[in-house]
């Protein structure tokens, strides 16, 4: 493992037993972040975003089988001692108990589906801290009302007494942070954090979040469709589809310098108020069903430009810089010169302009 690096996935394979059959939904992922670094999974839905992460946190349905692989985990227990964890190989009920949320935690998409209706905000954000802290009850009220100050909520104090019903919807989100937070994980998983919430609060709680991971050191993963939020938040960005991450490297590699057809198609379907076009764009087609595993490279059919060569052998990851790598024949030596449409070069163009112009 990379001395560097709290979390390290290698060769990631999952299949899920359905009525219709088994479906290979993750085929081969590897994926890395390094201490306080933050992390972003993008792609459609469907590409294998949440499942990676679920697999280590144990989150899996039921009818999930591991084929193979590893996620590797750097524990830094309390009396400052390293562990290498494979998080693949714990026991789930140790799992839950000692790894997640005392050290991963996670903030999910709708927080009324991680709120318990019937209990107060004080008491599920103290319920942590008293099992995995070993906290007096008068000293997890203390740090629980601490948190809620953390996050922005108002009169935390007299919050500690709501119901999640009596709370806005950044509210919610704001608490299910809080909860994330309360036991000091080392990394935080974000699965579409903002994707309820309307724009103006979607950004006070992206900009919370990367205040908070300042303050503790997170190492933060988050898993968008949203390829703005990524633009906010990422320092590296690993784009998956159909179960593979076809092209992974630092933010401004993957925004200003895109090598994948898969990665040009989801820049030129980000809204644009310059645009020549008089609509938005969309890419073509929709994503294989992995009931059949494809041949070749499953992003081929909806891909323009598909060479012969893509129907006949799945393209490998080739390098292009120290941090970027595409899984496309496309920068193969003897492959033909072909270059990003050009209305989404200008656009990258113009948006690099605007970042520096910012800065």
């Amino acid at each position: 493992m990379n001395e560097k690096a709290i979390l390290e996935i290698h060769d990631l394979d999952i299949s899920f037993r359905t009525n219709a059959g088994v479906i290979h939904a993750i085929r081969g992922v590897n994926l890395d972040l390094q201490k306080g670094e933050t992390v972003a999974i993008v792609g459609e839905s469907g590409s294998g975003k949440s499942v990676t992460m679920k697999a280590a946190t144990g989150l899996l349905d039921a009818n999930a089988t591991v084929n193979g692989g590893e996620v590797l985990y750097r524990c830094v227990e309390s009396d400052g001692s390293e562990r290498i964890v494979d998080l693949l190989k714990l026991p789930k009920k140790e799992l839950r108990s000692s790894i997640n949320g005392r050290h991963i935690a996670m903030v999910f998409q709708d927080p009324m589906t991680s709120l318990d209706p019937t209990m107060t905000i004080g008491r599920q954000i103290m319920e942590g801290m008293l099992m995995h802290l070993r906290l007096s009850k008068a000293e997890a009220r203390a740090r629980a009302v601490e948190l809620l100050e953390l996050v922005g909520i108002p009169e935390a104090e007299k919050r500690m007494k709501n119901y999640p019903h009596q709370l806005s919807g950044g509210m919610r989100q704001r608490v299910v942070i809080a909860i994330a937070l309360s036991s000091d994980p080392d990394i935080l998983i974000c699965d579409e954090p903002t994707t309820a919430l309307d724009v103006t609060i979607q950004a006070r709680i992206l900009e919370l979040i990367k205040d908070i991971q300042k303050k503790m050191g997170l190492s933060v993963i988050y898993i968008t469709h949203d390829l703005g939020v990524v633009a906010k938040v990422a320092d590296y960005v690993n784009v998956m589809y159909a179960g593979k991450i076809v092209e992974v490297g630092n933010v401004n590699e993957i925004f200003y310098d895109p090598r994948h057809p898969y990665t040009w198609g989801l820049l030129s379907a980000m809204p644009d108020l310059e645009t020549d076009d008089e609509r938005l764009y969309s890419i073509p087609g929709s994503p294989p069903s992995l009931l059949r595993e494809p041949v070749g490279d499953a992003f081929a059919p909806r891909n323009a430009i598909a060479m012969r060569v893509d129907e006949l052998g799945e393209p490998p990851l080739f390098q292009i810089s120290e941090t970027h790598y595409a899984a496309t024949w496309l920068l193969h030596p003897y492959a033909p010169k072909v270059e990003m449409p050009a209305e989404l070069k200008a656009r990258l163009q113009r948006a690099r302009k605007e970042a520096e112009r910012v800065q």
